[in-house]
């Protein structure tokens, strides 16, 4: 490892010193030259590394310095290959390096040994280092013990990097070759600390018809190391963790290349879906990123709103005889969008899990926010409901008019539901109902017919005019 003769400033060190602490032995390690990265990203806060570099290697035992790994490596998923030699090249030992060079750990590496400093106001101190955990604690040649504020002071000067503290997370290899020469060599691996998400933002027409749709990927990167003009590409769905990482280098070689160059293309991989930046990223640590990669002008679509009393199905493990149980109190009417995700309708294609932001330009031309929700990965083909908030001119109202036990083994009750339409338009409100005392139900009796949703939820439409009001009534029968 090599040594600086003279004192150096922190500042000076971090930035001059890129040696790495690496094996014992008597030559220095090879530095690998970059020559191209490949990023994957998953939604589950992992990525796949694939960084292909050029080292030049001597036949038998060489030494390699891998510098500007990702801090949040999963070391077990290394995978190192000569793509020159890959039958006559094989690593020995493989250690990951991570204690970075800090002030703080200086200091903690300097204890008992000479070091220096400067304060804010110019004041020199030289003497043994005591203790650099919170204050510093110098003793001088003659005795005399010395605490200065860490925050007070403007400069440290230490007489070299101790051994072990590098400069940048790396892997070193001690890697066996039987070619000498120029190796072109892959690097792939797992880490944690890069995620991505889809944000969708929508424009609402002012008849509440049609939407234009812009998608975005929104990466964030976290995990302690830059991509240079990476080969960015992004798999929505949600994976098993338990895969090993050469799994994931295999998948992603037999991937084909696009034939056309959009600026984000899409394609099935897997049980997956794969989006492809077109075009060299780079992605800096600790940075956030936007990238289009949808987007769709005049997509139909239906508001509707839903009055839901009771919001959610109850779990039901026993007949629930309790008669207030159920009531909420809700008079909240949901305002809801839908839209075909068809290509009928202009979009067609796979939407990952995302956040939808609907905006609506209001008399001035001036786009004003109306609500957000998120989105599941949607297949094509599928329906996309947003729930937006919450109707200021409808109201709802649910109470429960008669409740009876005809035996041990049945309930009657039954309901009443208005709702209260202040807007200046007629309007529709899907009522929705929840039986929710027991599987085995029956409508006895009803004053609007009812669609059945599901094996414990029906619905109504009730037309409202504009300032009128629409009750329903029910009656349902439980038997266990």
């Amino acid at each position: 490892m090599s040594r600086c003769g003279k004192a150096i400033a922190v500042l000076g060190l971090c930035l001059a010193l890129s040696a790495v602490a690496a094996f014992a032995g008597s030559k220095p390690p090879l530095e690998a030259q970059e020559s191209g990265v490949d990023l994957t990203v998953y939604n589950q806060n992992l990525a796949l590394v694939r960084d292909r570099r050029t080292l030049d290697l001597v036949e038998g035992v060489n030494e390699i310095a891998f510098q500007e790994v990702a801090e949040q490596i999963d070391p077990s998923s290394v995978l190192f290959r000569s793509l020159t030699d890959i039958t006559g090249t094989v690593v020995l030992e493989q250690n990951y390096e991570y204690d970075i060079v800090s002030s703080q750990k200086l200091l903690e590496k300097f204890v008992d040994q000479a070091i220096e400093l400067i304060t804010e106001d110019g004041s020199a101190y030289r003497g043994t280092l005591l203790s650099g955990t919170r204050d510093v604690i110098l003793q001088a040649g003659d005795g005399m013990v010395t605490m200065v504020k860490q925050d007070q002071v403007r400069e440290f000067t230490f007489p070299e990097l101790p051994e072990g503290l590098i400069t940048k997370p790396s892997l070193l290899w001690l890697v066996e070759a039987a070619m000498e020469g120029a190796h072109n060599v892959e690097v792939t691996y797992l880490t944690e600390g890069v995620s991505w998400q889809a944000d969708y933002v929508v424009l609402l027409d002012s008849a509440d018809e049609q939407i234009d749709l812009d998608g975005w990927v929104s990466l964030d990167n976290r995990s302690g190391a830059t991509y240079e003009d990476a080969k960015l590409k992004l798999v929505a769905g949600d994976i098993h963790r338990e895969r090993q990482a050469a799994a994931y280098a295999e998948d992603e070689v037999m991937m084909a290349r696009p034939a056309s160059a959009p600026a984000v293309e899409e394609r099935a991989f897997f049980e997956y879906h794969l989006y492809e930046v077109q075009r060299p990223v780079t992605v800096k640590d600790r940075q956030t990123k936007q990238i289009e990669f949808a987007t769709a002008a005049d997509v139909p679509v239906t508001k509707f709103f839903v009055y839901d009393a009771s919001q959610q199905p109850y779990p039901v493990y026993r007949p629930i005889t309790e008669p207030s149980y159920g009531d909420v109190g809700n008079r909240k009417v949901m305002v809801m969008l839908e839209l075909e995700n068809s290509e009928d309708a202009g979009l067609g294609v796979p939407l990952p899990r995302g956040r939808v932001r609907v905006y609506k330009e209001d008399v001035d031309g001036s786009a004003q926010f109306v609500g957000e929700d998120t989105i599941d990965h949607t297949p094509k083909d599928e329906k996309v409901q947003l729930y937006l908030g919450d109707a200021f001119d409808i109201v709802g109202e649910r109470k429960q008019t008669d409740f009876r036990k005809l035996g041990e083994r049945s309930i009657e009750e039954s309901y009443e539901i208005s709702i209260r339409n202040h807007k200046e338009v007629d309007i529709e409100v899907r009522v929705v109902e929840h039986m929710f005392r027991w599987s085995e139900w029956e409508i006895t009796e009803e004053t609007l017919d009812h669609v059945k949703t599901d094996a414990r939820t029906i619905e109504y439409r009730a037309e409202v005019e504009s300032d009128g009001e629409a009750t329903i009534e029910y009656t349902v029968l439980y038997r266990w």
